[in-house]
């Protein structure tokens, strides 16, 4: 009998070991993951046309609600008061991220410490870190006849005050370049609530102040030659001048304009080589000045 109990307790000593060592390893792998960012879902995304005024009136003191609103209108809170009529939630009560078309997560992206995309027929953008998603926005890009370059860029120069290569008489708050010799790049300039830029990327001022801390910058070797490329940003997809806003269609399908988590992948895939290899070249640089 007493073989047997020693026996027993032996067993059991053990499992407990075996237990918290898996439970140790289990805790580990966990502080390699990114926390999930905690967002309020809204119990229902659907979507209404409103007039204008009318709504104004009676949300005035609601900063969230119009904060969504200037989101779902791809405006800002200058030019809504200008427009007619505007498409509005049901149900305010969410985060903006719910009431815009990017995914929270992508899985595919989890290996790319940064990247950003605008989406041309949403007029939205988004980032994300290593997969999950860390802010999104409206954007105004391109008009038909000075559109914004698709593909991947990288970021480079920014200013947290330039003047536009089109005119010196327009002034860029919270610019960052993408494309150095095109003179693209995103900045705050004004929403009319479509495409209308001559290829840049206008954001509202608080996506484009935290885009501006967010993003890297490139490094320069010396005045012509790029050390480290920045932040990797892919453009994609194409946007219908001719027909109505795409927004519109929401009050009849609120998930119309959703982007999946496979678009994004496939609108990555081409590039993926490239990102990594940049993003190796800048981690191998800064491992370097340690």
């Amino acid at each position: 009998m007493k073989k047997t109990a020693l026996l027993l307790n032996i067993i059991v000593m053990i499992l407990l070991v075996s237990c918290k060592q898996q439970g140790d390893v289990e805790n580990n792998d966990s502080v390699d993951r990114e926390p999930a960012i905690k967002r309020q879902e809204p119990k229902n995304v659907s979507y209404r046309i409103e007039n204008t005024k009318q709504w104004l009136a009676a949300n005035t003191d609601n900063s969230k609600a119009l904060n969504i609103a200037y989101a779902v209108n791809r405006t800002d809170a200058t030019n809504l008061k200008l427009m007619d009529s505007i498409i509005v939630p049901e149900d305010v009560s969410g985060d903006v991220e719910f009431y815009l078309p990017f995914p929270l997560t992508v899985p595919y992206l989890k290996d790319i410490k940064k990247i950003v995309f605008f989406s041309y027929p949403t007029q939205t953008f988004a980032a994300y870190e290593k997969g999950q998603l860390v802010y999104s926005g409206p954007t105004n890009m391109g008009r038909e006849k000075d559109q914004t370059p698709r593909g991947l860029s990288f970021t480079n120069w920014k200013a947290e005050e330039t003047t536009s290569t089109f005119n010196d008489e327009w002034e860029l708050r919270w610019n960052f370049n993408i494309e150095n010799k095109l003179g693209v790049g995103w900045h705050q300039y004004e929403l009319p609530g479509y495409p209308a830029s001559h290829s840049c990327l206008r954001l509202q001022e608080k996506d484009a102040k935290f885009m501006y801390k967010w993003a890297d910058e490139w490094q320069l070797a010396d005045s012509e030659t790029v050390k480290v490329k920045g932040t990797p940003v892919i453009v994609f997809g194409n946007y219908d001048f001719s027909a109505p806003k795409p927004w519109l269609q929401l009050t009849v399908n609120s998930k119309g304009l959703d982007i999946s988590e496979n678009e994004i992948k496939e609108q990555t895939m081409p590039f993926l080589t490239d990102i990594l290899k940049e993003q190796k070249n800048r981690q191998k640089v800064q491992t370097a000045k340690i």
